[in-house]
């Protein structure tokens, strides 16, 4: 049995086509696409493709293992939080800073002993250079208030992500394992008393886990790094753009936010 297609108008026929799902050209030749090119290129480790003696280049090209190398060698030799941005803003590995207007590094108070982490820079924090500026910024501001906290004051703010990736799409895997050397370090440097990880993606990138935001916030944790003395208690939370979405986990926010408050007390912060 044929359907008879071969003598309809081509048009007719390629939108029945289109409406069945076939919205894609193919090759006259079938490809076996379960068979292995003779050439493989492998994606070299870090320490294969790299001497640890190498200098960082500003010209590396972007997303390539020596992009990676050059974002941890500048991160490990900054010594200062200025030193950090500088580098930071220097760094070219990242396509994010081809599109974005501006780094959007940090707010508050550099010596608070609460750092909080956040996701990436959105359209207002693109556009004023500060993190967590626009409408879930407002909101934090009022969760971190109601607990005696202010950016004026007692706690520090910066972003896995410091520009603003297209369309405020989520970053991508690549993206973030090209930042965190930047924000590792920049934690190092603070070297807060308590973090607090605010979103899916800053917990999952520098707790290194798969878990989601749902499972991990609420529960106290520990961050390590080479350049720390000591870990750091961490707390994941909401990300306040979820909660404007999510109005009605605001009550396990504010659970959180109490949870926060009681370490915050106990260890004579506030």
């Amino acid at each position: 049995m044929t359907l008879g297609m071969e003598n309809h108008d081509p048009a007719a026929l390629l939108q029945f086509y289109a409406d069945m799902g076939a919205d894609e050209a193919m090759g006259d030749t079938p490809v076996d696409r379960t068979r292995l090119p003779e050439r493989v290129a492998l994606f070299p480790s870090p320490a294969a493709s790299v001497p640890a003696a190498a200098k960082p280049s500003a010209d590396a090209p972007l997303g390539t293992i020596e992009s990676l190398t050059d974002a941890r060698q500048l991160a490990a030799a900054a010594k200062t939080i200025e030193e950090l941005k500088s580098a930071l803003d220097g760094f070219q590995g990242l396509s994010l800073k081809r599109t974005a207007t501006q780094m959007v590094f940090a707010d508050g108070n550099p010596q608070a002993r609460v750092m909080l982490v956040g996701e990436a820079p959105g359209a207002d924090e693109d556009r004023l250079g500060r993190p967590f500026v626009g409408l879930s910024g407002q909101l934090l501001d009022r969760m971190l208030a109601s607990i005696g906290l202010s950016r004026e004051s007692n706690i520090y703010i910066s972003n896995v992500i410091n520009w603003r990736p297209p369309g405020n799409r989520s970053p991508s895997d690549a993206e973030i394992a090209l930042s965190l050397p930047f924000i590792q370090r920049h934690i190092e440097l603070v070297n807060p008393t308590v973090l607090i990880f605010a979103g899916g993606v800053a917990a999952k990138a520098l707790m290194q886990t798969q878990q989601g935001i749902t499972r991990l916030r609420g529960k106290w944790a520990e961050h390590k790094s080479d350049g720390l003395n000591q870990p750091i208690p961490v707390l994941p939370i909401f990300h306040p753009a979820y909660l404007l979405r999510s109005p009605q986990e605001k009550r396990l926010a504010w659970a959180d936010l109490l949870k926060l408050q009681a370490r915050l007390k106990e260890l004579g912060i506030l």
